[in-house]
């Protein structure tokens, strides 16, 4: 239970005006959530949990999109 409860403060975080080296660390903590969440549900098969999980993935999709950057155009 107490990764859920990291899980959640995660989740709380603020997210604004973050350096690159914030930003893989955040990334890096929401997998490592993300993962021992999994480990979790698949004892427990509990809905709440796998809705946990989305939306942690919503938030480390969100960071590494911006860590990736914009791609260059063609001219």
């Amino acid at each position: 239970m107490d990764l859920i409860n990291r899980a959640l403060e995660f989740e709380q975080q603020k997210r604004k005006s973050l350096s690159t080296s914030d930003r893989v660390k955040m990334s890096r903590e929401a997998k490592s959530l993300i993962l021992g969440l999994n480990e979790i549900y698949k004892q427990n098969k509990d809905q709440s949990i796998m809705e946990i999980m989305k939306r942690l993935t919503v938030i480390k999709q969100k960071i590494e999109k911006r860590l990736k950057g914009r791609p260059l155009t063609a001219l």
